[in-house]
């Protein structure tokens, strides 16, 4: 069994309006897993659906090879991005209160916190309240109100929302390390560079549907479109940009006169790479010349505004 979380043809309306049109996917099992789309794309409406707050009108789910059930509630854990907190409850009687919900004794709900609070270094915020925090505070009290109960799936929405750089850096060390331990993450977030740091794989979602999943090294290479960043050490670098722009589409570039250093990008028609670097080399020194890899940010924006225009 590969995957922790199926969805299959799922469905979801409210009243004329599609939240989601029949959406089918797949969530390897001990993977970080980067939900995407724009604001209202829908994905919002299917993490409530894993989590049981609404129920699609059409389709099934399935969590760990069954049919999505109440009691696989105590195995999921969800952090959304609208936090919940009680302000003037005071964090330690807070998170004990919140563990227990999700199903654990007291004592031992103690003993995890404490393990938690120390790791996360914040053992002095116990007996402070909620309102005394600051935002990114009170997100570390909800990130570990999430992970107590070692959940078999994580669903984080914006989790690095109100954190400084520094403490992102330490949440997103703490999600790849519940990765290491088995844990099945689902990470929904419009920072792409996230994606980039910690997705395997992902999902677009847009304007209800899938437009796109699989694993995410797979996709960038089918988005390649031939592009070679190339570096090369020329005095003549006017006649070499002349002679190529006839050619070839040049996107940018940039000479440095003392150097002698010409960079620029180069948009190339398919299976012609050899041939430019054949004439290049009988031309000047190559430095560089690297095709490059699209980022996660110009897929999604690609794939948006592809749909919209067909549309």
């Amino acid at each position: 069994m590969n995957n922790i979380l199926v969805a299959k043809e799922v469905t979801k309306k409210f009243g004329e309006h599609t939240a989601l049109d029949r959406v089918s996917l797949e969530i390897p099992r001990n993977s970080i897993y980067g939900l995407l789309g724009p604001n209202g794309a829908g994905k919002t409406t299917l993490i409530r659906i894993v989590n049981q707050i609404t129920y699609p009108d059409q389709g099934e789910v399935f969590f760990d090879g069954e049919a999505l059930q109440p009691h696989h509630i105590a195995q999921i854990g969800y952090l959304p991005e609208e936090r919940g907190l009680y302000k003037s409850m005071k964090v330690g009687e807070q998170a004990l209160y919140l563990a227990q919900l999700k199903g654990l004794g007291k004592s031992e709900a103690k003993k995890r916190l404490k393990y938690w609070f120390d790791r996360l270094e914040i053992g002095d915020w116990w007996n402070k309240k909620i309102q005394e925090l600051s935002k990114g505070m009170a997100q570390k009290i909800q990130f570990i109100v999430t992970v107590l109960h070692e959940p078999k799936l994580l669903i984080f929405d914006e989790p690095f929302s109100g954190f400084d750089p520094i403490n992102a850096n330490i949440i997103k060390d703490e999600i790849l390390q519940l990765k290491e331990q088995g844990t099945s993450i689902i990470f929904s977030t419009h920072r792409m560079e996230s994606v980039e740091e910690l997705c395997e794989y992902i999902a677009l979602i847009n304007r209800s549907e899938k437009v796109l999943d699989g694993k995410l090294s797979d996709i960038k290479k089918a988005y390649k479109n031939n592009v070679f960043d190339v570096g090369v050490v020329t005095s003549d670098a006017e006649s070499i940009l002349r002679e190529l722009t006839e050619r070839f589409h040049i996107r940018s570039s940039k000479y440095d006169a003392g150097e002698n250093q010409l960079d620029f990008t180069l948009q190339l028609p398919d299976n012609d790479s050899s041939g430019v670097l054949a004439y290049l080399s009988t031309k000047a020194r190559v430095n560089h010349f690297v095709e490059t890899i699209p980022s996660t940010s110009e897929i999604f924006i690609r794939t948006v505004q592809s749909k919209s225009v067909h549309e």
